[in-house]
C-alpha cells in the first residue's frame, strides 16, 4: 500500500502545476527578467563616453575657437547664431555655449544640470591650453576597469530582487483572490486541512521556481555581459531564499481580505510602487534625500537588493549583512503570522 503523503506536500504541487498552467506568469517570472537585462544591459553598457556637444556663438573669433576646440576628442562644437545656440542650450541638445570676445570667452550654461558643469571645466580646459596655458605640476593617470562598477553588475541585483516581489506579490495574490472570488477557499475551509498549510503551500511553491528565476538572469547575464558572482553561491542562495520567503508573505497579506482582482490590484500597486521607484532597482537610492533614507532602507526590497549587490558584486559575507537580514526576516514573520490572523476564507 503506498504510503499517503503530507498534505502540506499535495498541497505545495498543486500551486506549482497552478503556476505552470499559467503561460502568462511563467513569461513574466522567467522571460521577461531576462528580457529587461538584455535590453538595459544593451542601452548602458560601458563604451566609450559621447562627445560633449558646445555651441559656438557667431562672431568674429567664432572660426578660430572652432579650431581649439577640435583639437580635443571629447568635444564636438557647432557655430551657430545667437539665437540657435540659446535654442539648443535650451531644448538640450548642446551642454554649453560658447560666446568668444575679443581677449575673453563667456560661457552660458544651466548649473543644474550635471552635464553642463562638467562641459563648463572641459571647454574652459581646452580653450586654456589652446591659448598657451601650462600646468604648473605634472600629473599621471592610471585608467582601470573595476569588476562589479558596470551598470549591467548594478543592474543584475536589482532586477532579480524586483522579479522576486513581482512574482510573490502578483503570483499569489491573483491566485488566492481568485479562489475567494469563486468560492473554492470556503470550500477548502470546510475540509480537515489546516489552514496554515494551505497558506504555507504557497510559500513552499516559490522555492520550486526560485533557483531557475535566478538561474535564468544570472547565466543569461554571464553569457552576454560575463557577469560574474564574487562571493559564495550559498550565501546568495540563502538571501534569494529569503527574499522570496518575505515577497510571499506580502503576497498573502496582501490577499487576505480582498475579495475582486480590482482590489487586490490597487493593493499591490500601492506597496510595489513605492519600492519601484525608491528601492534602488535600476538607479542608487542614495540619490533621494536624506531625510528620507531611513524609511528607504527599511523596505524589504532595499534590504533585500542591498544584500544581492554585496554578494554578488563586493563578494561579502553572510556574517556582514545582519542589518538587510534582519530587516527583511521582520517582514517575512510579521507579514505571515499578520495574514494567518486575518485571512478571509469567504
Amino acid at each position: 500500500m503506498a504510503k499517503e503523503r503530507h498534505p502540506l506536500f499535495e498541497l505545495t504541487a498543486m500551486r506549482v502545476r497552478e503556476f505552470l498552467r499559467e503561460k502568462e506568469a511563467v513569461f513574466w517570472v522567467f522571460i521577461f527578467p531576462v528580457l529587461m537585462t538584455f535590453a538595459l544591459g544593451i542601452a548602458f553598457r560601458n563604451t566609450a563616453p559621447d562627445k560633449t556637444p558646445v555651441a559656438i556663438e557667431a562672431t568674429t573669433r567664432a572660426s578660430e575657437t572652432a579650431q581649439l576646440l577640435s583639437r580635443s576628442p571629447e568635444i564636438t562644437a557647432t557655430v551657430m547664431s545667437p539665437n540657435e545656440a540659446a535654442q539648443a542650450l535650451r531644448s538640450g541638445k548642446v551642454s554649453i555655449v560658447v560666446r568668444p570676445q575679443n581677449d575673453s570667452y563667456d560661457y552660458r550654461f544651466d548649473p543644474t544640470r550635471p552635464e553642463s558643469r562638467a562641459a563648463r571645466l572641459m571647454l574652459d580646459d581646452v580653450l586654456q591650453r589652446g591659448r598657451g596655458r601650462t600646468d604648473v605640476v605634472k600629473t599621471g593617470e592610471e585608467k582601470i576597469t573595476e569588476p562589479g562598477a558596470r551598470y549591467v553588475d548594478f543592474l543584475v541585483p536589482g532586477l532579480i530582487g524586483m522579479n522576486l516581489m513581482g512574482s510573490g506579490l502578483w503570483g499569489l495574490g491573483f491566485t488566492v483572490v481568485i479562489a475567494r472570488s469563486r468560492k473554492i477557499l470556503k470550500r477548502f475551509a470546510a475540509t480537515p486541512m489546516r489552514r496554515s498549510h494551505y497558506l504555507f503551500s504557497f510559500m513552499l511553491s516559490r522555492l520550486v521556481f526560485l533557483v531557475l528565476e535566478v538561474a535564468a538572469v544570472v547565466v543569461f547575464a554571464w553569457l552576454v555581459f560575463n557577469f560574474t558572482v564574487r562571493g559564495s553561491w550559498l550565501t546568495l542562495i540563502l538571501i534569494t531564499v529569503l527574499g522570496g520567503f518575505t515577497f510571499s508573505g506580502l503576497g498573502l497579506l496582501v490577499a487576505a481580505r480582498p475579495t475582486t482582482i480590482e482590489g487586490v490590484s490597487g493593493l499591490m500597486n500601492f506597496i510595489m510602487l513605492p519600492m519601484w521607484l525608491l528601492s534602488g532597482t535600476f538607479f542608487s537610492s542614495e540619490r533621494f534625500p536624506q531625510v528620507l533614507q531611513p524609511f528607504i532602507k527599511a523596505l524589504p526590497l532595499t534590504a533585500l537588493n542591498t544584500a544581492l549587490r554585496s554578494v554578488m558584486n563586493e563578494g561579502a559575507a553572510l556574517s556582514s549583512l545582519w542589518i538587510p537580514i534582519a530587516i527583511l526576516l521582520a517582514w517575512c514573520l510579521i507579514s505571515f503570522v499578520v495574514a494567518l490572523k486575518i485571512f478571509k476564507w469567504q
